[in-house]
């Protein structure tokens, strides 16, 4: 790995040094292991402690099969897919290797006592397997996480609607948060020019997914001049929709749990502004009660901040805690978009502020090959920025899993892979240089607490190579 990592930071390195470089025979990555997936049987899921489940391991380098390539990943990031497979929610990851394994013999590579995690990278191609005409190895790249097979008709209208659709590093092995990943070519997107290692993987899951829930005709269709609710709008992926709101003519309100997360969310342009935890919300009386009377309480505070309007779009993702409020404070005939359920699963709400107000709940699910290139494409000229606040070594992905699970972070938290510090990898600095203050925006924002202290790092081993790799 040294000599790969020492051609990637030479000036002088040609596509044909990069391809020329002999690959390892293993490398290290971050995983879980498959007899450990009960080890956080009976706690609440606040209890479960990603630092004690994720592993930093030596694994073998998988096969390249056709259409793919190795990346040489330089810099990763931490999504809420991490933590889920860090405590093994909704089920264990096991099952999806175990069920994509039984696709194909190529596909069996997936299927390993252990789950090499992650679903962003930023990093130079290595090598592209037979195929592959549109990269070459030298190639400094994104990765967007969606797999798809599109052996079947149903995927070539919206390629998130292929029946062997998965997210990468969740759903499928060798995933970014390792020194190299294995992806499909058609994952591969440039990497934009003036950013860093870090800052380029830092866009990418979160990135798409706003796009496609909230601008692209697949979600929301956002239209200048709409009201957007925008729940955890400084977060890893509210702070993308937040940006999306505010350079597509809309107006977001933004909701957040803190004075710090307020002031990042003025600093990136927003005014309409609510701190949940100021306010006072519960929208839940008991564990299976919820309060109606906060729903209107909530409904009235938006409309002092518009004008006297409601909502055109909710922008949802906490899931059971919010659901029934989103419903209801959605203007008539508006739209509550929902791609994930950090607070639970299981969602209610009051029908009747549905059907007779002709309402709309769409699901949304990362985004399709066009869409997350379109996302790639904006924040390589600068009109979407990447919003990182924190950089981790690999080694510390626990501690950093850890911080988006308990929500102490903001914005996104990335994890250096090969890459030896921050700041590496700029290749246009005139254009960073007009877009710094924005760049820099999630980082020099003020910290809410001191990062509780990572316990001892997790001691490397050597996973000896599966009959399957």
């Amino acid at each position: 790995m040294n000599e790969i990592l020492d051609a990637i930071l030479a000036t002088d390195s040609t596509p044909a040094d990069i391809a020329a470089l002999p690959l390892p025979e293993s490398y290290r990555a971050i995983t879980v292991h498959k007899d450990e997936a009960e080890m956080f049987a009976g706690l609440a899921t606040r209890e479960k402690d990603p630092r004690k489940s994720l592993h930093l391991d030596e694994v073998p380098v998988p096969e390249l099969g056709p259409g793919e390539a190795l990346v040489a990943v330089m810099a990763s990031s931490v999504n809420y897919n991490s933590v889920w497979t860090s405590i093994f929610e909704p089920l264990p990851t096991f099952a999806f290797l175990e069920r994509y394994g039984k696709l194909s013999p190529l596909t069996k590579r997936h299927d390993l006592p252990y789950h090499v995690i992650g679903s962003d990278l930023a990093g130079v191609v290595l090598r592209t397997g037979p195929g592959v005409n549109a990269w070459r190895p030298g190639d400094e790249v994104v990765a967007h996480c969606l797999s798809v097979e599109l052996e079947s008709a149903d995927g070539h209208d919206d390629t998130m609607l292929d029946p062997e659709q998965r997210i990468w590093g969740f759903e499928t092995n060798f995933g970014g948060l390792a020194e190299i990943a294995l992806v499909k070519s058609n994952q591969l997107m440039p990497k934009p020019k003036h950013l860093s290692w870090e800052e380029a993987a830092a866009p990418g899951l979160v990135n798409s997914t706003a796009y496609r829930q909230l601008v692209s005709r697949n979600g929301a269709g956002m239209k200048q001049g709409d009201n957007v609710l925008i729940w955890g709008a400084s977060g890893g992926l509210g702070s993308y929709a937040t940006q999306f709101a505010l350079a597509g003519g809309a107006t977001p309100i933004c909701v957040v749990s803190s004075p710090a997360k307020a002031e990042i969310c003025r600093a990136m342009g927003a005014e309409a502004i609510i701190d949940r935890n100021a306010e006072g919300y519960r929208f839940w009386k008991d564990e299976h009660t919820q309060d109606p009377r906060e729903w209107k309480r909530f409904g009235a505070r938006i409309r002092e901040l518009t004008g006297g309007e409601d909502v055109d779009i909710v922008f949802e993702h906490p899931g059971r805690e919010t659901f029934g409020a989103s419903v209801y404070v959605t203007r008539k005939g508006g739209t509550i978009v929902t791609c994930a359920s950090t607070s639970g699963y299981k969602h209610e709400y009051d029908n009747r502020y549905l059907w007779m107000s002709l309402k709309r709940i769409v699901g949304s699910h990362f985004a399709n090959y066009r869409e997350a290139w379109e996302a790639n494409r904006l924040i390589a000229k600068g009109k979407i920025h990447p919003t990182l606040s924190k950089t981790y070594t690999l080694q510390e992905t626990g501690q950093a899993a850890y911080d988006v699970h308990r929500n102490l972070h903001q914005g996104k938290v990335g994890v250096l892979c090969l890459a030896p510090q921050e700041g590496l990898g700029v290749r246009d600095p005139e254009l960073r240089a007009k877009h710094i203050d924005a760049i820099n925006l999630f980082r020099d924002a003020p910290a809410e607490r001191t990062i509780e202290p990572s316990r001892d790092a997790p001691a490397e081993r050597t996973i000896e190579p599966s009959r399957n790799v």
